[in-house]
């Protein structure tokens, strides 16, 4: 007989659920609260500190070091002082925010409201955000973006068009705006006629007295998408006469032989993504013969085109660029703007570097980052087998171009999907092995850690998630090791949104596989992050966390001296309070499997003995055995009988009913 260690793998990667987390954990993952506590409380009565006097540091230095900050370190820090809090609200400092990592109300917003007189750029969690946005009193707004809009209603998007006539740009998704018609349409037209770009995803309906509106009262709207939508007026798109760029992607029910007429007589439409959706390869040919100035059509992912089309022979028509799944598309936008497309490899990153002031043409690349990543991240999510060759080929490495984007929102769709896309199996923690290799041998592991080094915190959470999935593979996880990932993702792990901290905790728990990582995720202060996490987060909103959580410290409690380490941070206690309270399988299942590997040292250290000492620790574990979840009454099990190799837990293992569970558990 002999102590049992057991390390499992890798977390399981629950897809269909993680995939758009965002989505799925739109309510409960606001645990940031924006409070009035927190932006206006009092100042210190000492400016220095340990010696220094900070408010001698030259204002443009201060400053520069506020912008880098998050809204709740911003505010933390302008609380310290006199001189610093003046400085922290510099309208400067508060023309953009980005608030889809908190809890966003009335109250916050009131908070913010003397700081936002002059906010141009906000982007905000739609549920529950309309009351928000108006109290903010933000009357200079320019541009809107929310996410989770299944809620957000034709009332709700009125009265935030109604006190923001000064907007430019609205973008509502990725969701679906299930409760959003006609009537907010033309609450839009008719109050905000500078309205530039209007994208909206999954609307109800847009029928042709709203799309009217727009082009009677938004002479100026340059680009519009009404994406995975039913009930589009086709023909009154055509009235839109100032567009410039126009998305369907993903729509149904649309009358392509009407709509390539119609469309094609556009007089300033440059560029027309059609991707996802029945397109014919007539409609196609006509876009390309008759449309006056276009100049891009994508058309990713569409079943009957591809189906119709001679892929040899299907070429860019008079100067216009076709981009598809068949065609290469690095080639495709670099033929806007190189001369030598063989050069050209990093199709993106090349025109950032050779911008030459060309307005028209900068438009053009923007739009065609936008519209791709969409794409792309709804083909990851349906993680089809028949796009194999197409991620190999290309389709990875215009990812990690994406990666590269000027436009945060590409960059997190782009890590959404590389997260995505690597996985074959969530319930197994498998992912395809080429495909992750593609990312790693294009450099991608730097641009995801450079991503989680950002101060934006959705972007840290999704590159987290990409870094977590890609560690599954052995080569991704020995680069992310060598390029000071475990020390990201465990500074990750201690950070105050739980999102961020839930994702970080999958990496490290994926990189505690095997005997590789574990000394190096202990140094870097890996093993105290995740027992305070633990202490930090209630059991019953956040189980995938904790799930993560002890799943890791479960693989490190495998090593020895990381065992120990795990005893000195707290983690026996943290571990027994998960095993007596929590009642999420998952956690159970890894709280017991680390109370088993805690144990499994033998007399080499004392870990054995404390477990059996910290109270309720053997009655929990006896009370799991009786679980109905074979994972956790097997890992209880196993837990019990490494105990049970010291004595006095022996006999206490007995008092408490073990004896009777362990032969119930046989039976």
């Amino acid at each position: 007989m002999g102590f049992c260690s057991f390390e499992v793998g890798k977390m399981k990667l629950d897809m269909s659920e993680r995939v758009r987390q965002k989505c799925s954990h739109s309510e409960e993952k606001y645990q940031t609260n924006i409070s009035s506590e927190t932006l206006d409380s009092g100042c210190l009565n000492s400016a220095t500190v340990c010696g220094v006097d900070w408010t001698t540091l030259p204002d443009d230095t201060v400053i520069q070091l506020f912008s880098n900050l998050n809204y709740r370190d911003r505010a933390s820090l302008a609380s310290t002082c006199r001189t610093f809090r003046l400085l922290g609200s510099l309208p400067c400092l508060w023309g953009s925010l980005d608030l889809r990592s908190y809890k966003f109300d009335t109250a916050a917003a009131v908070s913010l409201s003397l700081r936002c007189k002059n906010l141009q750029r906000l982007k905000f969690p739609a549920a529950g955000s309309a009351d928000a946005i108006v109290s903010l009193q933000a009357r200079e707004l320019r541009e809107i973006s929310g996410d989770f809009c299944r809620d957000i209603t034709d009332a709700a998007l009125s009265v935030i068009a109604a006190r923001h006539e000064m907007l430019e740009s609205i973008h509502l998704g990725p969701d679906p705006c299930e409760r959003i018609t006609s009537d907010a349409i033309k609450a839009l037209a008719y109050c905000c006629p500078r309205l530039r770009r209007l994208w909206m995803s999954g609307v109800k309906e847009a029928n042709g007295d709203a799309i009217n509106a727009l082009a009677k009262h938004c002479r100026q709207l340059m680009e519009l998408g009404f994406v995975e939508s039913d009930n589009i007026d086709e023909v009154a798109l055509g009235n839109l006469s100032s567009l410039k760029f126009l998305s369907v992607a993903g729509t149904r029910n649309l009358k392509w032989g009407s709509v390539a007429q119609v469309w094609s007589r556009l007089p300033q439409l440059v560029g027309l993504d059609v991707s996802r959706t029945d397109v014919n390869l007539s409609a196609i040919t006509r876009f390309l013969s008759l449309s006056r100035n276009l100049k891009v059509l994508i058309a990713l992912n569409c079943p009957v085109f591809e189906g119709e089309v001679d892929r040899n022979t299907m070429h860019n028509n008079k100067g216009r660029i076709l981009l598809t799944l068949f065609s290469d598309i690095v080639k495709g936008v670099a033929s806007l703007f190189a001369d030598n497309l063989e050069s050209v490899t990093d199709v993106f990153q090349h025109w950032k570097q050779i911008r030459n002031g060309d307005k028209n043409l900068d438009e053009v690349v923007v739009w065609i980052e936008w519209a791709i990543s969409h794409s792309l991240l709804r083909i990851a999510e349906n993680n089809l087998k028949e796009f194999d060759d197409f991620w190999l080929t290309q389709g990875a490495a215009v990812l990690l171009s994406l990666l590269q984007s000027s436009q945060e929102e590409v960059q997190e769709r782009a890590a959404t999907a590389v997260a995505t896309f690597v996985v074959i199996d969530d319930e197994d923690a498998t992912v395809h092995c080429q495909r992750a290799e593609a990312i790693l041998c294009g450099d991608g592991i730097r641009m995801l850690l450079n991503l989680a080094r950002s101060c934006q915190e959705v972007l840290q959470s999704e590159a987290a998630k990409a870094i977590a999935n890609l560690s599954i593979d052995s080569k991704v996880a020995k680069a992310v090791a060598e390029s000071g990932g475990i020390d990201i993702l465990a500074n990750l792990a201690k950070s105050t949104n739980r999102l961020v901290a839930e994702e970080a905790a999958g990496g490290l728990w994926n990189l505690s596989v095997g005997d590789e990582h574990k000394g190096a995720i202990a140094e870097a202060g890996g093993v105290k992050a995740l027992v305070d996490l633990i202490f930090k987060w209630p059991p019953s909103s956040t189980d995938v966390l904790l799930e993560r959580a002890t799943g890791a410290l479960a693989n490190l409690g495998a090593d020895e001296k990381c065992s120990m380490e795990v005893a000195l941070a707290g983690g026996i206690h943290a571990l027994v309070m998960l095993a007596r309270t929590c009642k999420f399988e998952g956690v159970q299942e890894q709280a017991a499997r680390a109370l088993a590997n805690l144990a499994a040292h033998g007399d080499s250290n004392s870990n054995n003995a404390a477990i059996g000492q910290e109270a309720g620790a053997l009655e929990a574990l006896v009370q799991l055995t009786y679980s109905q979840n074979e994972g956790v009454r097997q890992e209880a099990a196993g837990a019990l009988w490494n105990l049970s190799f010291d004595d006095k837990n022996r006999e206490a293992i007995s008092a408490v009913g073990g004896v009777e569970a362990l032969v119930w558990l046989s039976a």
